[in-house]
């Protein structure tokens, strides 16, 4: 302990300088899993629209109804379909998507649809669709986090609705904010290779030395954490938005949206099995048709950049794209211009890997105000997309000796959109 630079280490410091000293060893217990090891892996990718989007000002428009707004709606790739005119791009690639225009969550409240929309039920404490899918499709030997959420600084009040519930910290999802690296991916310069390997020395032997007379997962767990530390150390140039070139950077858009959109295709491509990037700024209480002009504007060429990324490269017969927010907007227009909160009858959509391309599903009355067709609930929803994944929606978790089913038993696939 008279060493003086020990005594300078933080405790980041010294966990970071030992990961380094396993990096440079080459100590990974495990191989870091190339993304085309055996079969491509299944992967997910969740476009959350946070706030609510309008479904007349997209996927499900009722012009000249009075509940319609002001905008027409225009002819699509698919013969006799017609959606919103702000998603002219979007237009033009709709037999590549599946849409649902009969959701009836019943949930009008941030909170509670950010949740349950993810978690495909309404009871608290079940994994939201990216943990459960990085569990559930996880590999021996895997070490990039399963889950990665990419969002902006703000707000956080009812996205921040916790992840991996009873699957524990390993699901959580990776907070990436505003497009900057998890913090503390390089090691410290100020350590020499010879004392991080000592730390690391120190470290194996506390854990062996903790592991003769207790329960050994909590140790296991924190040898998993360290670990995943050590590959994204080592893989830090996934989260290097710099490498991709700038004519990318202007496909996809500058705005944030845009950017967070190509650092998803970078991090799937790179391996991580799902990555949720929320749009915010949906929730148009008031002036709500300039609104949707901007939200629609940024998601509607980049989305279809993202699908035609993920096409060139083969990704998307393994990758399932889910859009879709917590809740639709109501039929009503209110005394300031504005949409408020609505889960009667909404829309949502899909495309890639396990699902049928060019298919709309459902339908709303005249005025959508009511599902006349085909009502889906939002348990269905979660059925479908694990479907899509090749994930059997009726097996059970197994933790910590109960079991506990992946989905929720009283809903079932929508047989009709899988592929």
């Amino acid at each position: 302990m008279s060493n003086p630079t020990r005594l300078t280490l933080s405790r980041r410091e010294l966990l970071a300088s030992s990961a380094a000293a396993g990096l440079g060893a080459g100590a990974l217990a495990t191989p870091l899993r190339a993304n085309s090891a055996t079969a491509p892996r299944k992967q997910l990718l969740l476009l959350f629209l946070s706030g609510g989007a309008s479904q007349f000002e997209t996927w499900d428009p009722k012009p000249g109804a009075k509940t319609g707004g002001p905008y027409r709606a225009i002819s699509t790739s698919l013969p006799g379909v017609s959606i919103g005119e702000l998603l002219p791009h979007t237009a033009k690639n709709m037999h590549r998507l599946t849409v649902v225009r009969s959701l009836n969550s019943g949930i009008a409240d941030h909170f509670q649809g950010h949740y349950a929309l993810q978690a495909g039920r309404v009871a608290k404490g079940y994994p939201v669709l990216g943990s459960a899918v990085a569990k559930l499709l996880e590999r021996p030997g895997d070490l990039l986090p399963g889950y990665v959420v990419i969002r902006r600084d703000s707000p956080k009040a009812y996205t921040d609705v916790g992840d991996a519930g009873f699957l524990g910290a390993k699901y959580e999802g990776v907070q990436i904010v505003n497009n900057q690296p998890p913090a503390n991916l390089a090691p410290p310069q100020n350590v020499e290779p010879a004392l991080a390997e000592a730390v690391e020395r120190v470290r194996q032997a506390a854990d062996d030395r903790f592991r003769r007379n207790r329960y050994a997962s909590p140790i296991d767990s924190y040898g998993t954490t360290f670990r995943q530390a050590q590959a994204l150390m080592q893989r830090s140039d996934i989260f290097d938005l710099t490498q991709e070139s700038p004519a990318d950077h202007e496909r996809y858009g500058k705005h944030d949206f845009g950017q967070h959109c190509l650092l998803a295709r970078r991090l799937l491509q790179s391996g991580v099995t799902c990555v949720k990037v929320v749009h915010f700024d949906w929730d148009a209480h008031q002036d709500n048709f300039y609104w949707h002009q901007i939200r629609c504007a940024e998601f509607d060429r980049t989305l279809v950049t993202l699908l035609d990324d993920l096409d060139e490269r083969g990704m998307l017969e393994h990758t399932l794209v889910v859009i879709t927010g917590e809740m639709g907007r109501t039929p009503q227009i209110n005394n300031l211009g504005g949409r408020d909160h609505w889960g009667r009858a909404w829309s949502m959509a899909m495309a890639g890997c396990g699902v049928k391309p060019g298919v709309v599903y459902g339908a709303t009355n005249d005025t959508g105000t009511e599902v006349t067709d085909d009502p889906v609930k939002l348990g269905d929803l979660f059925h479908t997309y694990l479907q899509a994944l090749g994930i059997d929606s009726s097996s059970m978790y197994e933790v910590g000796g109960q079991t506990n089913p992946v989905a929720d038993p009283a809903a079932k696939p929508i047989d009709a959109l899988l592929a």
